[in-house]
Protein backbone atom coordinates (compact mmCIF):
# COMPACT_ATOMS: atom_id res chain seq x y z
CA UNK A 1 0.00 0.00 0.00
CA UNK A 2 1.34 3.59 -1.22
CA UNK A 3 0.66 7.24 -0.40
CA UNK A 4 -1.60 8.70 -3.02
CA UNK A 5 -2.93 11.79 -3.56
CA UNK A 6 -6.69 12.02 -4.22
CA UNK A 7 -6.09 12.77 -8.09
CA UNK A 8 -3.35 9.47 -8.12
CA UNK A 9 -5.92 7.29 -6.36
CA UNK A 10 -8.77 8.75 -9.05
CA UNK A 11 -6.47 8.01 -12.06
CA UNK A 12 -5.37 4.57 -10.71
CA UNK A 13 -9.04 3.47 -10.50
CA UNK A 14 -9.66 4.54 -13.86
CA UNK A 15 -6.41 3.04 -15.38
CA UNK A 16 -7.78 -0.89 -13.30
CA UNK A 17 -11.17 -0.22 -14.38
CA UNK A 18 -10.24 -0.09 -18.12
CA UNK A 19 -7.43 -2.77 -17.69
CA UNK A 20 -9.96 -5.10 -16.08
CA UNK A 21 -13.35 -4.61 -17.88
CA UNK A 22 -13.10 -4.16 -21.91
CA UNK A 23 -16.60 -2.87 -21.60
CA UNK A 24 -15.56 -0.06 -19.72
CA UNK A 25 -14.40 3.56 -21.70
CA UNK A 26 -14.22 7.36 -20.49
CA UNK A 27 -15.23 10.24 -22.45
CA UNK A 28 -15.82 13.20 -22.17
CA UNK A 29 -14.18 16.83 -22.56
CA UNK A 30 -10.54 17.60 -22.01
CA UNK A 31 -9.67 14.19 -20.57
CA UNK A 32 -6.17 14.68 -21.85
CA UNK A 33 -5.79 17.89 -20.54
CA UNK A 34 -4.26 18.68 -17.15
CA UNK A 35 -6.31 21.99 -17.01
CA UNK A 36 -9.38 20.07 -17.28
CA UNK A 37 -8.81 17.23 -15.35
CA UNK A 38 -5.43 17.42 -13.33
CA UNK A 39 -4.12 14.22 -13.35
CA UNK A 40 -6.99 12.49 -12.89
CA UNK A 41 -6.94 10.73 -15.96
CA UNK A 42 -3.05 11.23 -17.34
CA UNK A 43 -1.95 8.76 -19.52
CA UNK A 44 -4.93 6.86 -20.25
CA UNK A 45 -5.28 8.04 -23.68
CA UNK A 46 -1.69 6.41 -24.35
CA UNK A 47 -1.70 3.62 -22.58
CA UNK A 48 -5.70 2.64 -23.78
CA UNK A 49 -5.87 4.91 -27.01
CA UNK A 50 -8.43 7.12 -28.15
CA UNK A 51 -11.42 4.93 -28.89
CA UNK A 52 -11.65 3.77 -25.16
CA UNK A 53 -10.40 7.24 -23.91
CA UNK A 54 -12.48 9.50 -25.67
CA UNK A 55 -11.69 13.12 -25.87
CA UNK A 56 -15.15 14.79 -27.50
CA UNK A 57 -16.30 18.13 -28.42
CA UNK A 58 -18.14 20.22 -26.07
CA UNK A 59 -21.70 19.01 -26.05
CA UNK A 60 -22.80 18.32 -22.85
CA UNK A 61 -25.33 16.98 -23.90
CA UNK A 62 -24.38 14.80 -26.52
CA UNK A 63 -21.45 13.47 -24.66
CA UNK A 64 -23.84 12.37 -22.07
CA UNK A 65 -26.45 11.31 -24.22
CA UNK A 66 -24.11 8.89 -26.59
CA UNK A 67 -22.85 7.68 -22.96
CA UNK A 68 -26.32 6.67 -21.63
CA UNK A 69 -26.93 4.85 -25.30
CA UNK A 70 -23.72 2.39 -24.43
CA UNK A 71 -24.46 2.04 -21.64
CA UNK A 72 -27.79 0.76 -22.03
CA UNK A 73 -25.98 -0.96 -25.04
CA UNK A 74 -23.79 -3.21 -22.06
CA UNK A 75 -20.82 -0.92 -22.11
CA UNK A 76 -20.22 0.64 -18.82
CA UNK A 77 -19.09 4.22 -19.93
CA UNK A 78 -17.44 6.82 -17.24
CA UNK A 79 -18.74 10.21 -18.72
CA UNK A 80 -16.65 13.20 -17.67
CA UNK A 81 -17.77 16.50 -16.89
CA UNK A 82 -14.90 18.83 -15.91
CA UNK A 83 -17.40 22.01 -14.26
CA UNK A 84 -20.09 20.10 -12.50
CA UNK A 85 -21.69 24.00 -14.06
CA UNK A 86 -22.65 22.88 -16.89
CA UNK A 87 -23.89 19.48 -15.96
CA UNK A 88 -26.92 21.52 -16.34
CA UNK A 89 -26.64 21.45 -20.24
CA UNK A 90 -27.51 17.64 -19.88
CA UNK A 91 -30.13 17.81 -17.30
CA UNK A 92 -32.63 15.99 -19.51
CA UNK A 93 -30.78 13.14 -20.21
CA UNK A 94 -29.52 12.54 -16.64
CA UNK A 95 -32.69 13.03 -14.94
CA UNK A 96 -35.94 12.34 -17.81
CA UNK A 97 -33.83 9.18 -19.10
CA UNK A 98 -30.83 7.69 -17.57
CA UNK A 99 -32.52 7.92 -14.32
CA UNK A 100 -35.93 6.39 -14.97
CA UNK A 101 -35.52 4.14 -17.86
CA UNK A 102 -35.08 0.65 -15.34
CA UNK A 103 -38.18 1.68 -13.62
CA UNK A 104 -39.58 2.42 -17.01
CA UNK A 105 -39.25 -0.77 -18.51
CA UNK A 106 -40.20 -2.75 -15.87
CA UNK A 107 -36.56 -3.92 -15.13
CA UNK A 108 -35.62 -5.69 -18.28
CA UNK A 109 -33.54 -2.01 -19.27
CA UNK A 110 -30.13 -1.36 -16.75
CA UNK A 111 -27.90 1.72 -17.33
CA UNK A 112 -24.64 1.62 -15.61
CA UNK A 113 -23.27 4.83 -16.58
CA UNK A 114 -21.28 6.44 -14.13
CA UNK A 115 -21.54 10.38 -14.74
CA UNK A 116 -18.10 11.72 -13.48
CA UNK A 117 -19.16 15.72 -11.90
CA UNK A 118 -16.01 17.53 -11.06
CA UNK A 119 -16.35 20.69 -8.71
CA UNK A 120 -14.03 23.90 -9.36
CA UNK A 121 -14.72 26.17 -6.94
CA UNK A 122 -12.63 29.20 -6.09
CA UNK A 123 -9.89 30.69 -8.45
CA UNK A 124 -11.54 33.82 -9.09
CA UNK A 125 -13.68 31.12 -10.98
CA UNK A 126 -17.34 33.28 -9.98
CA UNK A 127 -20.55 32.36 -10.23
CA UNK A 128 -20.81 30.14 -12.87
CA UNK A 129 -17.86 28.19 -12.34
CA UNK A 130 -17.62 27.47 -8.88
CA UNK A 131 -20.86 25.62 -8.03
CA UNK A 132 -22.27 22.60 -5.86
CA UNK A 133 -25.44 21.88 -7.05
CA UNK A 134 -26.12 18.51 -5.06
CA UNK A 135 -29.77 18.93 -4.05
CA UNK A 136 -30.49 18.78 -7.79
CA UNK A 137 -29.32 15.55 -8.39
CA UNK A 138 -30.37 14.12 -4.56
CA UNK A 139 -34.03 14.57 -5.64
CA UNK A 140 -33.79 12.61 -8.39
CA UNK A 141 -35.26 8.86 -8.12
CA UNK A 142 -32.91 6.32 -9.76
CA UNK A 143 -29.71 8.50 -9.59
CA UNK A 144 -27.47 7.39 -6.78
CA UNK A 145 -24.79 10.08 -5.70
CA UNK A 146 -21.98 9.72 -4.62
CA UNK A 147 -18.92 12.10 -2.96
CA UNK A 148 -15.73 11.08 -2.17
CA UNK A 149 -14.10 13.45 0.64
CA UNK A 150 -10.27 10.73 0.98
CA UNK A 151 -8.38 9.31 -1.35
CA UNK A 152 -9.26 6.07 -0.36
CA UNK A 153 -12.62 6.66 -1.08
CA UNK A 154 -11.86 8.16 -4.07
CA UNK A 155 -10.85 5.35 -5.83
CA UNK A 156 -13.01 2.89 -4.12
CA UNK A 157 -16.47 4.82 -4.20
CA UNK A 158 -14.86 5.16 -8.53
CA UNK A 159 -14.89 1.17 -8.61
CA UNK A 160 -17.97 0.67 -7.06
CA UNK A 161 -19.89 3.23 -9.16
CA UNK A 162 -18.90 1.66 -12.46
CA UNK A 163 -19.57 -1.57 -11.34
CA UNK A 164 -22.72 -0.80 -10.54
CA UNK A 165 -25.72 -1.35 -12.53
CA UNK A 166 -27.30 1.87 -12.04
CA UNK A 167 -26.85 5.24 -12.65
CA UNK A 168 -23.94 6.97 -10.38
CA UNK A 169 -23.57 10.35 -10.21
CA UNK A 170 -19.74 10.39 -9.06
CA UNK A 171 -18.52 14.00 -8.17
CA UNK A 172 -14.76 14.45 -7.16
CA UNK A 173 -13.46 18.14 -5.58
CA UNK A 174 -10.41 19.82 -6.96
CA UNK A 175 -9.80 21.17 -3.91
CA UNK A 176 -8.81 17.99 -2.90
CA UNK A 177 -6.49 16.46 -5.33
CA UNK A 178 -3.35 17.01 -3.22
CA UNK A 179 -4.67 15.48 -0.65
CA UNK A 180 -2.88 12.41 0.13
CA UNK A 181 -3.10 9.25 2.42
CA UNK A 182 -2.46 5.42 1.88
CA UNK A 183 -4.37 3.47 -0.73
CA UNK A 184 -4.64 -0.12 -1.39
CA UNK A 185 -2.40 -0.95 -4.89
CA UNK A 186 -5.35 -3.30 -6.01
CA UNK A 187 -8.83 -2.70 -7.32
CA UNK A 188 -11.51 -2.60 -4.16
CA UNK A 189 -14.98 -1.04 -3.77
CA UNK A 190 -15.94 0.81 -1.32
CA UNK A 191 -19.52 0.20 -1.06
CA UNK A 192 -22.33 2.97 -1.79
CA UNK A 193 -24.75 3.53 1.14
CA UNK A 194 -21.89 3.39 3.58
CA UNK A 195 -20.83 6.29 5.30
CA UNK A 196 -17.68 6.26 7.80
CA UNK A 197 -16.92 7.65 10.91
CA UNK A 198 -13.93 9.61 10.33
CA UNK A 199 -13.64 10.45 14.16
CA UNK A 200 -15.16 9.36 16.92
CA UNK A 201 -16.71 11.52 19.83
CA UNK A 202 -19.00 12.10 22.89
CA UNK A 203 -20.58 15.60 22.62
CA UNK A 204 -21.27 16.35 19.03
CA UNK A 205 -22.03 14.84 15.42
CA UNK A 206 -20.82 17.17 12.88
CA UNK A 207 -21.97 15.13 9.18
CA UNK A 208 -19.38 16.61 6.77
CA UNK A 209 -19.35 16.69 2.97
CA UNK A 210 -16.24 16.65 0.92
CA UNK A 211 -13.84 19.22 1.46
CA UNK A 212 -15.35 20.25 4.98
CA UNK A 213 -15.51 16.73 5.97
CA UNK A 214 -11.41 17.35 6.38
CA UNK A 215 -12.17 20.88 7.48
CA UNK A 216 -14.35 19.16 10.44
CA UNK A 217 -11.00 17.19 11.65
CA UNK A 218 -9.51 20.43 11.89
CA UNK A 219 -12.17 21.47 13.91
CA UNK A 220 -12.70 18.58 16.05
CA UNK A 221 -8.63 18.66 17.14
CA UNK A 222 -9.36 22.78 17.87
CA UNK A 223 -12.46 22.00 19.96
CA UNK A 224 -10.87 18.99 21.49
CA UNK A 225 -8.51 21.71 23.70
CA UNK A 226 -11.68 23.08 24.85
CA UNK A 227 -12.99 19.86 26.15
CA UNK A 228 -15.35 19.49 23.18
CA UNK A 229 -15.75 15.81 21.79
CA UNK A 230 -16.52 15.14 18.45
CA UNK A 231 -17.73 12.58 16.64
CA UNK A 232 -17.28 13.28 12.39
CA UNK A 233 -19.28 11.40 10.21
CA UNK A 234 -18.71 12.06 6.19
CA UNK A 235 -21.54 10.17 4.17
CA UNK A 236 -19.57 9.10 1.11
CA UNK A 237 -22.80 8.30 -0.62
CA UNK A 238 -25.14 11.09 -0.52
CA UNK A 239 -28.04 9.09 -1.97
CA UNK A 240 -28.54 6.49 -0.69
CA UNK A 241 -27.78 7.83 2.41
CA UNK A 242 -26.49 5.97 5.59
CA UNK A 243 -28.86 7.29 8.04
CA UNK A 244 -28.49 4.62 10.47
CA UNK A 245 -25.03 6.00 10.88
CA UNK A 246 -25.97 9.56 11.59
CA UNK A 247 -29.04 8.53 14.22
CA UNK A 248 -26.67 6.26 16.05
CA UNK A 249 -24.22 8.61 16.57
CA UNK A 250 -26.65 11.98 17.34
CA UNK A 251 -28.40 9.59 19.59
CA UNK A 252 -24.93 9.27 21.67
CA UNK A 253 -24.55 12.76 22.00
CA UNK A 254 -27.24 14.83 21.30
CA UNK A 255 -26.48 17.32 19.17
CA UNK A 256 -25.80 17.70 15.05
CA UNK A 257 -24.05 20.18 13.04
CA UNK A 258 -24.38 19.39 9.16
CA UNK A 259 -21.43 20.68 7.12
CA UNK A 260 -21.91 21.06 3.40
CA UNK A 261 -20.52 23.86 0.32
CA UNK A 262 -24.32 23.63 -0.94
CA UNK A 263 -26.77 26.74 -1.25
CA UNK A 264 -28.95 26.72 1.90
CA UNK A 265 -32.32 26.22 0.54
CA UNK A 266 -33.75 22.86 -0.01
CA UNK A 267 -30.11 21.65 0.23
CA UNK A 268 -28.38 17.93 1.19
CA UNK A 269 -27.73 19.66 4.44
CA UNK A 270 -31.53 19.99 5.28
CA UNK A 271 -32.53 16.79 4.20
CA UNK A 272 -29.87 15.27 7.19
CA UNK A 273 -31.79 17.39 9.47
CA UNK A 274 -35.15 16.18 8.52
CA UNK A 275 -33.82 12.53 8.73
CA UNK A 276 -32.49 13.37 12.47
CA UNK A 277 -35.18 15.29 13.66
CA UNK A 278 -37.83 13.23 12.52
CA UNK A 279 -36.21 10.05 14.24
CA UNK A 280 -34.32 11.78 17.30
CA UNK A 281 -35.64 14.73 18.05
CA UNK A 282 -35.98 13.59 21.25
CA UNK A 283 -32.69 12.91 21.88
CA UNK A 284 -31.56 16.47 20.85
CA UNK A 285 -30.06 18.52 23.69
CA UNK A 286 -29.68 21.53 21.59
CA UNK A 287 -30.40 23.69 18.48
CA UNK A 288 -29.31 21.58 15.11
CA UNK A 289 -26.44 23.78 13.36
CA UNK A 290 -25.91 24.23 9.13
CA UNK A 291 -22.99 25.19 8.04
CA UNK A 292 -23.37 26.01 4.43
CA UNK A 293 -22.55 28.97 1.02
CA UNK A 294 -24.55 31.86 1.66
CA UNK A 295 -27.94 32.03 -0.32
CA UNK A 296 -25.86 34.07 -3.19
CA UNK A 297 -24.23 33.56 -6.40
CA UNK A 298 -20.32 32.85 -5.81
CA UNK A 299 -18.10 36.47 -6.10
CA UNK A 300 -15.38 36.77 -8.46
CA UNK A 301 -12.74 38.57 -6.04
CA UNK A 302 -10.15 36.42 -4.10
CA UNK A 303 -10.84 38.40 -0.46
CA UNK A 304 -14.47 37.70 -1.26
CA UNK A 305 -14.36 33.80 -1.76
CA UNK A 306 -12.17 33.78 1.52
CA UNK A 307 -15.85 35.19 2.87
CA UNK A 308 -17.57 33.01 0.77
CA UNK A 309 -16.13 29.78 1.29
CA UNK A 310 -17.13 28.09 4.75
CA UNK A 311 -14.07 25.93 6.43
CA UNK A 312 -12.97 25.08 9.96
CA UNK A 313 -13.54 28.64 11.76
CA UNK A 314 -17.36 28.50 10.69
CA UNK A 315 -17.87 24.92 11.94
CA UNK A 316 -16.00 25.63 15.05
CA UNK A 317 -18.47 28.36 15.30
CA UNK A 318 -21.40 26.26 14.49
CA UNK A 319 -20.29 23.23 17.15
CA UNK A 320 -20.25 25.97 19.92
CA UNK A 321 -23.52 27.41 19.37
CA UNK A 322 -24.95 23.39 19.18
CA UNK A 323 -23.12 23.14 22.57
CA UNK A 324 -24.90 26.37 24.02
CA UNK A 325 -21.50 28.20 23.95
CA UNK A 326 -21.58 30.76 21.69
CA UNK A 327 -24.74 33.11 21.25
CA UNK A 328 -28.46 31.84 22.64
CA UNK A 329 -30.54 30.89 19.86
CA UNK A 330 -34.20 31.24 19.56
CA UNK A 331 -34.48 28.77 16.38
CA UNK A 332 -34.48 24.87 16.10
CA UNK A 333 -32.31 25.11 13.28
CA UNK A 334 -29.41 27.67 12.45
CA UNK A 335 -27.30 28.51 9.52
CA UNK A 336 -23.48 29.65 9.72
CA UNK A 337 -21.54 30.87 7.19
CA UNK A 338 -18.91 33.66 6.80
CA UNK A 339 -21.15 36.40 5.13
CA UNK A 340 -24.12 36.92 7.08
CA UNK A 341 -24.09 35.61 10.78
Amino acid sequence: MAVKSYAQAINEAHEQLLSSDQNVFVIGQGVESPWCVGTTTLGLVDKFGPGRVIDTPVSEAAVTGAAIGAAMAGMRPIVFHPRMDFMYLAMDQIINHCAHWFYMFGGKVNVPVTIRGIINRGNEQAAQHSQSPFAMYLHVPGLKVVCPATPYDAKGLLVAAVRDDNPVLYIDDRWLYNLAEEVPDQLYQVAIGKGSVLREGSAVTVVAVSYLAGEALKAAALLEYEGIDVEVIDPRTMKPLDSNLILNSVRKTGRLVVAVPEWPVCGFAEHVVAVVTAERFGRLKGPVQLVTLPDTPAPASTPLERAYFPGCREIVRAVKKACGKGKKQRYAVTYIHTVVD
